[in-house]
């Protein structure tokens, strides 16, 4: 069984900057894609950024220029820098991979304080 596990969750102020890190136990090259999503309370989950094994990363608008999205292929993990957090990043936080089916984290929470 393919596990995700994400670390790095905190709390904040608004302006800092969190690094996110997701451990996956099976090589991630096995993977197409991997990625971070968010879901806020009361709101529906949303992706965040995502890497395309094989090339490619795509990133939500609300993030761009301020989140980064990287893989170390030796630790077969995945990272998202969160740089300039605001309020409204606050969410719990899912690491996400798809093979042949979708494997999902178990989520860290992100509080970022005005």
């Amino acid at each position: 069984q393919v596990q995700l596990v994400e670390s790095g969750g905190g709390l904040v102020q608004a302006g800092g900057s969190l690094r996110l890190s997701c451990a996956a136990s099976a090589n991630i090259f096995s993977f197409n894609v991997m990625g971070w999503y968010r879901q806020a309370a009361g709101k529906q989950r949303e992706l965040v950024a995502r890497i395309i094994i094989g090339g490619g990363t795509n990133y939500a608008d609300s993030v761009k220029g301020r989140f980064t999205i990287s893989r170390d292929d030796a630790k077969n993990t995945v990272s998202l820098q969160m740089n300039s957090l605001k309020p409204e990043d606050t969410a719990v936080y899912y690491c996400y991979g798809l093979r042949r089916y979708d494997y999902w984290g178990r989520g860290t929470q992100v509080t970022v304080s005005s």
